[in-house]
């Protein structure tokens, strides 16, 4: 007979007590339930239970902790102080696995004497992508299950492994195929010809281990984490395991896990984690709107943006056919495609079975035709304002009624393009980053026509085909070019007053960039910039010098730096020689630039950009320009995007350092906008609630 509470339910099965977490939909371990589930491990023992199962209510067995709580006070029991008490059960533990068990959830696995999972069962210690480690014995107890080696590429990894696999690595016992929870009672009551050893007591992976070997594994592993706290903490809480008793160990553990939580860059790992969840609610959308269905997507262009749609489009079964005027242009655009998941079958990320079904979906067509048989309609055709609204008009007149028609324009307004149709309820920008088949961003541009069905099924197709919708409203550049394109003023300045290209990148790419600025600008061509300048009618003195000269980046190998075969980059003293001429031509003496300086030209007018979009609610919210930021334009997402860094900073601070750039190079553009005043003087932020701001 079963006793059931909110969060837990307990039920007798004679000797063996069975205890079932269940906090839909996914069992974190809030307070409630974790009181409960102490509460359930006392019962069982005052009862005198021989064995206890621990299993999950639901589709899963538990996802963890409830990140919301992390860096509240949180009551007790903590969830080591739970798993403390599973573990000492003076019975035998079984933990009864299915769905999945991530973080905290793998964590209550690993304090049960032994696990059992059902078949495909994905567990997975995610908490470095947190900024936090696993602390609730994870970075203790996993190395003496499996070794300090294995345990520590599997956290610092954060990815799942399926049961199958996990029993191989050493830490669950066995894959069960039948019934999972009646399979954990019987191992429970039947202890007799099993070893079971908890695994605070397991001592053949972790004595006498080799550290000089761990030290030189870890530091491979974390290399390419420059800048990042948490991975260096899992580390340490790791090699702990391999030299500390384990209580001693578990306090080191605790001591750390709570650094990790404190830290401003857990916040803001948390802060993008629920962000890309809340940027997905479209403030002013009817409650009741549906989209439209869509069964089949036509794009109109195969080139790479054209084919890196189709491809992500493929990738998740939706069939797309590409339209090319040229024969030529088609088939080399269609093989690119192939040759790209191609290269992913080869790398072993792919199995070709799939690759199979993907390229089965993706068609071609020279013939404007087909358009006719589109559910969704995106162009991603070359950025001319005159040729996008020809190419519109043609759409409309061969679409369906009722058809979305979506441009990939990235700076062109979206409400000229719809003036060309006859349906401008249904046009909308769908704005892909390249490449389109890797980057998740997908910026929604909604017009001032766009009805909001047509909105909606913009982010129906966005989500089916996996990427991270941000609804943003109509002008030059959205949000994330609109932004990045006041820096390029402040960079030029820096350039003349006293920096080099690799000043500049060396700056940002401490902060956490992937690739600098100037680096960035080889790699896409600087001829792209140049076109863009002359459309608007803008100079760029030191970026105009180099194009002048022939120095398009990578693709002639040479732009702010010289490459060699194999694209590697190197400073060059002829561009040294190019901007001391230019700024002596500007008659401004060059000085000495400080790393705080650049940093804060190089992001500052971004910041006051942003403040200016959020005024004119271009964008919702401040969270959408971060996960703008992190999801399109390689921002590290333990910075947690350009308006989180504002808040770190504080606003005074960034109000005050925009008036004294201002001030010092005349530029208006740095003038601190009215938002920002107004959260200087009130001490708010953008996204910070208060008492979490880092001064």
């Amino acid at each position: 007979m079963a006793e059931s509470t909110q969060f837990v339910l307990h039920e007798r099965h004679g000797d063996v007590h069975l205890l079932r977490l269940n906090n839909p939909p996914v069992n974190t371990l809030r307070n409630e339930l974790r009181a409960q589930f102490a509460a359930g491990i006392a019962a069982a023992r005052t009862e005198g239970a021989r064995g206890l199962v621990i299993a999950g209510a639901g589709r899963m067995f538990c996802a963890g902790a409830e990140l919301r709580e992390i860096g509240t006070n949180r009551p007790p029991p903590l969830i080591p102080d739970v798993l403390a008490a599973l573990e000492d059960f003076p019975g035998v533990v079984v933990a009864a696995v299915h769905g999945a068990a991530h973080g905290g959830g793998m964590e209550v696995a690993l304090a049960c004497h032994a696990r059992l999972a059902a078949p495909g069962t994905q567990f997975a210690l995610p908490e470095v992508k947190r900024g936090l480690i696993p602390g609730a014995g994870g970075t203790q107890r996993l190395p003496r299950l499996i070794g300090g080696a294995a345990a520590l590429r599997f956290i610092l990894a954060g990815e799942p492994v399926d049961a199958a696999r996990a029993v191989e690595m050493g830490f669950v016992d066995a894959v069960v195929d039948g019934d999972l929870e009646a399979t954990a009672i019987a191992w429970a009551r039947n202890a007799e010809g099993r070893r079971f050893v908890r695994a605070r007591d397991r001592t053949d992976h972790t004595a006498g281990a080799d550290l000089a070997a761990f030290d030189a594994l870890a530091a491979e592993l974390t290399r390419r984490t420059r800048g990042q706290e948490s991975p260096l903490r899992c580390v340490a809480s790791v090699r702990n395991a391999l030299t500390l008793p384990f209580d001693q160990g578990i306090t080191e553990e605790r001591r750390i896990s709570a650094e990790a939580g404190a830290s401003l860059q857990s916040k803001a790992l948390r802060h993008v984690f629920f962000g890309e969840r809340e940027v997905q609610r479209v403030l002013g959308m009817p409650a009741d709107v549906k989209p439209l269905p869509v069964s089949r997507v036509v794009i109109i262009g195969a080139g790479t943006m054209g084919g890196g749609i189709a491809m992500s489009c493929a990738n998740f079964g939706v069939p797309v056919t590409v339209v090319e005027r040229d024969a030529g242009a088609l088939e080399k655009g269609i093989a690119r495609c192939r040759a790209n998941w191609q290269r992913t079958v080869e790398s072993g990320r792919l199995a070709a079975d799939e690759m199979a079904r993907r390229a089965a979906l993706l068609t071609g067509s020279t013939s404007l035709d087909v358009v006719a048989e589109a559910d969704l309609v995106i162009e991603a055709i070359y950025e001319n304002l005159d040729a996008k609204r020809e190419l519109f008009a043609e759409l409309d007149r061969r679409a369906r009624p009722g058809v979305v028609l979506a441009s990939n324009t990235s700076t062109l307004s979206i409400d000229k393009i719809a003036e060309a149709t006859r349906r401008p309820e249904l046009v909308v920008g769908m704005h892909f980053f390249s490449p389109a088949n890797v980057m998740r961003l997908l910026e929604i541009v909604r017009g001032k026509a766009s009805s909001p069905a047509a909105i909606a099924t913009a982010i129906d197709v966005g989500r089916r085909i996996g990427k991270v919708n941000v609804v943003v409203g109509n002008c030059d550049g959205f949000v994330g070019n609109r932004m990045t394109g006041k820096r390029g003023p402040q960079i030029e300045r820096l350039l003349l007053e006293g920096c080099l290209p690799q000043d500049v990148d060396r700056v940002m790419e401490a902060y956490g960039m992937a690739m600098g600025p100037l680096a960035t600008g080889d790699l896409a061509g600087l001829d792209i910039g140049a076109a863009v300048r002359k459309a608007r009618g803008t100079v760029a003195p030191v970026a105009d010098a180099i194009v002048a000269a022939g120095r398009l980046g990578q693709k002639t190998g040479a732009g702010y730096y010289k490459y060699d075969e194999k694209r590697r980059r190197m400073p060059d003293p002829e561009v040294e020689r190019m901007i001391l001429a230019v700024a002596a031509k500007e008659g401004i003496t060059r000085r000495q630039i400080g790393d705080e300086e650049i940093l804060e030209r190089v992001l500052l007018p971004m910041v006051n950009e942003g403040a200016r979009i959020l005024e004119e609610g271009i964008a919702q919210r401040a969270i959408d320009i971060d996960v703008i930021f992190v999801n399109g334009f390689g921002w590290p997402a333990w910075r947690g995007g350009p308006m989180f860094w504002a808040d770190s900073l504080g606003a005074v601070r960034v109000r005050d350092r925009l008036a004294h750039y201002a001030q010092a190079t005349g530029d208006a553009n740095l003038v601190p906008t009215r938002l920002i005043e107004d959260l200087a003087a009130r001490g708010g932020s953008f996204t910070l609630p208060p008492g979490t701001r880092s001064q």
